[in-house]
This record gives structure tokens, C-alpha cells and sequence, in this order.
């Protein structure tokens, strides 16, 4: 049997949150960048609920405008900074340590096809596949990027474990679907609903994917 895991990509691979940050910061200033980004976490799963076949960018640049007022030519400020995002600092000896213990890795992730391949350009570990929100038209916590992905794979469940940061796009809809999950738990947060297993960053990813199975 083959042993898959899955990841979610911003916030658990790439720091989404420094990289969304810093345009907030640019654009409304230091003293507002806290609140707008906390605003920005409200606002976004709106937009997604909204209309789920709009692209990433476009997700981007319309949750960006409702922040405040934003110049046309700046709405895409967003969609132009994330190809640069930084990955975080542990991933990818994790990702290789988890290859190497015979892993197949994939990407769930809300976001489009041009994004991702930046993204795992920068990861610099290779994925069996990636499957992007813009060409399914399902935003994550919807369940579309795990149907995708069991149609496409043939995965045995009891051979899959979904890793991820966001509690609400992640965790819970996984858990929903009754599968395993390993919780990066980047920001100090109170797990609900609560995780197979919980680690503060990406570290440990191997031996913990290995205790869930064998």
C-alpha cells in the first residue's frame, strides 16, 4: 500500500501569513498591519464562499480591495508578491526526511496552478501532484480537494494522512471526511477541533506521518 500525505501549502509550507503581512504593512502602514491581517483571515473565506471558481489572484486582489481603499493599479499587489514568499525554514529537510521514509507528498491548496508551481519551485522537493482550488472550483474547507484527490490517486485512506496549519481549512474539514491529521500549529492556537497529532513546526514531520502509519 502506498502511503500518501497530503499538505496544505500557505501557512503550513510557505509563511503566508509574513508574506501577506508585509503588503499589508506597505499598504496601510505598521501601526494597522496586526488588525488588517486579522481582518484579511475574515474577509478571504467570504470572498471564496462567494463565487468558488474565481481564481487565486482574483481572490487576492477582491479581499485586498475590501480592506480599505486600495488604487486599482495596487489590488494585485498580493498575486505579484507571492511567487516570493519565503518557505519556512524547516520544510524542506522535513519533506526529504519524509520522502525518504517512503512517503508520496501532494499539495492541496486554495490557491491557482501558476502560484503553486512558483511555490514548489522554492520548496525545491518534488510532489506526485498538486491540486490547485482554480481548476477544481472548490475552495478549501469544501471537500472538493480531497475528492479530486482520491479520484485521481485511487489512495487508500487508511494509508493517508492530510498535514496542515489552518484548523478551519484543514483540520476540520479532514476530519469531517474521517481521515488522519497532523496539525502545524504555527501560531500558538487552541486546537478545535483536535488533530491526531500536533507539532509546532514542520520538525518531526517523518517520525510522526510513520506513528499514524506504520
Amino acid at each position: 500500500m502506498d502511503r500518501w500525505a497530503t499538505f496544505d501549502c500557505y501557512g503550513t509550507l510557505i509563511d503566508w501569513n509574513g508574506g501577506i503581512g508585509r503588503e499589508l504593512e506597505r499598504r496601510f502602514g505598521a501601526d494597522r498591519a496586526s488588525t488588517m491581517l486579522h481582518r484579511y483571515h475574515e474577509v478571504e473565506p467570504q470572498v471564496q464562499r462567494e463565487e468558488p471558481t474565481r481564481s487565486y489572484r482574483d481572490v487576492l486582489a477582491i479581499t485586498l480591495s475590501r480592506l480599505g481603499d486600495v488604487p486599482v493599479e495596487e489590488q494585485d499587489a498580493l498575486g505579484r508578491s507571492l511567487p516570493t514568499w519565503p518557505v519556512f525554514p524547516e520544510v524542506r529537510t522535513s519533506l526529504e526526511e519524509a520522502r525518504a521514509a517512503g512517503w508520496k507528498l501532494a499539495i492541496l491548496s486554495n490557491t491557482d496552478r501558476d502560484f503553486i508551481d512558483a511555490s514548489m519551485e522554492r520548496i525545491g522537493v518534488p510532489f506526485e501532484l498538486a491540486i490547485v482550488a482554480s481548476e477544481i472550483g472548490s475552495y478549501k474547507p469544501a471537500h472538493g480537494h480531497w475528492d479530486e484527490f482520491f479520484a485521481r490517486t485511487g489512495a487508500d485512506r487508511s494509508g493517508h494522512v492530510h498535514v496542515g496549519a489552518s484548523l478551519f481549512h484543514d483540520v476540520a474539514p479532514a476530519r469531517e471526511l474521517g481521515l488522519r491529521t497532523i496539525w502545524v500549529n504555527r501560531l500558538g492556537e487552541e486546537a478545535r477541533p483536535r488533530p491526531d497529532i500536533e507539532l509546532l513546526s514542520l520538525s518531526g514531520l517523518a517520525g510522526a506521518l510513520d506513528s499514524l502509519v506504520a
